[in-house]
C-alpha cells in the first residue's frame, strides 16, 4: 500500500505528515511518497523524509499512484479512481467540490466531520489545531495591543492589567484563557454551556453566566442555536463585558452554519480605541459583522484580526499534532494485515466520510 503526501499551497505552511510520522507507516511496510518540498515550511526537508525510508515523488505521481492521499486542503490534481483522500475540506460548505471527487470515484474523508467522542480524541484535528489557535490568538492580540498585558507598578506610575474577554470556552477558548492568565491579564469568559464554568474558574478566569441556555451536550463541543429570549439576555451581558474589555478573543462556531454575531457594531462602538479583537470564527463569517478572514480591519479605532489559520504560524508543532491525528485515523481504515477495509463499519470512519 502507498500513502502519498501532497505539498500545500501558500499561505499554508503545515504538512500532513512529518518525517517522524512517515517513519511509523514505513515500519508497518507501507510505502510513503512525499511531494518534493512538502515539509520545508514545517522545517522538514526532503532529506529528512528520505532518511526514514520515504520516496520523493511529483504531485502527479502521487495523485495517480497512491492508495491514500494526504492533503490538508483541496488538491488540484485528479486522483485515481478508488483512491482515498484525507484532509480538512470544509465538506459541509464545499458540496460541489466533494461531489466532483465522488464522481471521479475518490473516497473522501474530511476530518472536521469526525464525531467528537471520547474514542475520537486521538484523531481530533479540530481540537489539536484549536489548541494552537487559542494560544496564538492571545499572542497575536498582545502583539497588536499597544499597552501592557500585566499590571506594573513603577516609579513613574502604575499600569493596570489588560482586561481580556473570551467568547467561547471550547479547546481554543480554554487555551486562550491559560495563555492570557500567564501574561498577567484579568480574564472574563462567556459560553452558552454552563458545564464549562468549573474549567474556566480552575484556570483563574471569571465565568459570565446567562440563564436559560439550550442544552449543548450533544453538539460535540460546538455552539448550538439558542432561543430569542436567551439571545436577548446574552447580548445584554456581553455588551457590558465588551464595553470594558481591552482584548476580545472570539471562538463561537456552529457546524454547517454561519458563525453567530456576538459582538455587534453597536458593541464595537462602545469599545475604547486601541482595543483588539482576534476572531477565530473568521472562516465561517466571524463573530463580528466586520470580520474579514485573513485580514486586519480597523473599525473606529478597534483592531479586528480575522484569522482562521493561526496553526500555520506554528507549522512544525501543528504538523506534528495533525500528523499524529491522521496516523491514528488511518489505523481505522486498515485491517490487521494492513490492507484497506473495503466496507468499513467503524462509526468514526462512517461519520468522517464526506457525502452530499
Amino acid at each position: 500500500m502507498i500513502v502519498g503526501v501532497l505539498k500545500e499551497f501558500s499561505p499554508e505552511t503545515r504538512v500532513s505528515l512529518l518525517a517522524e510520522g512517515a517513519a511509523q507507516l514505513i515500519k508497518k511496510n507501507i510505502q510513503v511518497w512525499i511531494e518534493s518540498g512538502s515539509g520545508l515550511n514545517a522545517f522538514c526537508s526532503d532529506a529528512d523524509y528520505v532518511a526514514v525510508g520515504a520516496e520523493i515523488k511529483t504531485a502527479e505521481e502521487i495523485a495517480s499512484g497512491s492508495d491514500i492521499v494526504l492533503s490538508i486542503h483541496n488538491p488540484t490534481q485528479n486522483l485515481r479512481k478508488g483512491a482515498i483522500l484525507i484532509g480538512m475540506f470544509q465538506a459541509r460548505f464545499e458540496k460541489e467540490r466533494i461531489q466532483s471527487w465522488i464522481d471521479q470515484g475518490v473516497i473522501v474523508y474530511s476530518m472536521e466531520l469526525l464525531p467528537r467522542t471520547t474514542r475520537a480524541q486521538s484523531m481530533d484535528v479540530l481540537s489539536s489545531q484549536a489548541n494552537i489557535s487559542g494560544y496564538k490568538a492571545v499572542l497575536t492580540a498582545a502583539n497588536a495591543y499597544g499597552r501592557y498585558f500585566p499590571m506594573f507598578m513603577t516609579a513613574a506610575g502604575s499600569i493596570a492589567p489588560a482586561k481580556v474577554l473570551i467568547l467561547g470556552a471550547g479547546v481554543a477558548g480554554l487555551q486562550a484563557i491559560a495563555t492570557a492568565k500567564r501574561l498577567g491579564s484579568v480574564v472574563e469568559v462567556f459560553d452558552t454551556r454552563p458545564a464549562v464554568k468549573e474549567e474556566v474558574q480552575s484556570l483563574g478566569a471569571k465565568f459570565i453566566e446567562v440563564p436559560g441556555a439550550a442544552d449543548a451536550s450533544t453538539a460535540g463541543g460546538y455552539a448550538v442555536e439558542q432561543s430569542e429570549e436567551y439571545k436577548k439576555n446574552q447580548q445584554i451581558k456581553i455588551t457590558e463585558s465588551v464595553a470594558k474589555a481591552d482584548i476580545i478573543i472570539t471562538t463561537a462556531q456552529i457546524p454547517g452554519r454561519k458563525a453567530p454575531i456576538l459582538v455587534t457594531e453597536e458593541m464595537l462602538g462602545k469599545m475604547r480605541r486601541g482595543s483588539v479583537i482576534v476572531d477565530l470564527a473568521a472562516s465561517t463569517g466571524g463573530n463580528t459583522p466586520v470580520t474579514k478572514d485573513r485580514e486586519v480591519v480597523l473599525y473606529n479605532g478597534v483592531t479586528i484580526i480575522g484569522d482562521s489559520n493561526l496553526p500555520a504560524t506554528m507549522p512544525s508543532d501543528a504538523s506534528k499534532l495533525y500528523g499524529k491525528n491522521i496516523l491514528n485515523f488511518i489505523q481505522l481504515l486498515l485491517d490487521k494485515e494492513g490492507y484497506i477495509i473495503e466496507q468499513p463499519i467503524d462509526d468514526l470512519v462512517i461519520g468522517t466520510r464526506a457525502s452530499v
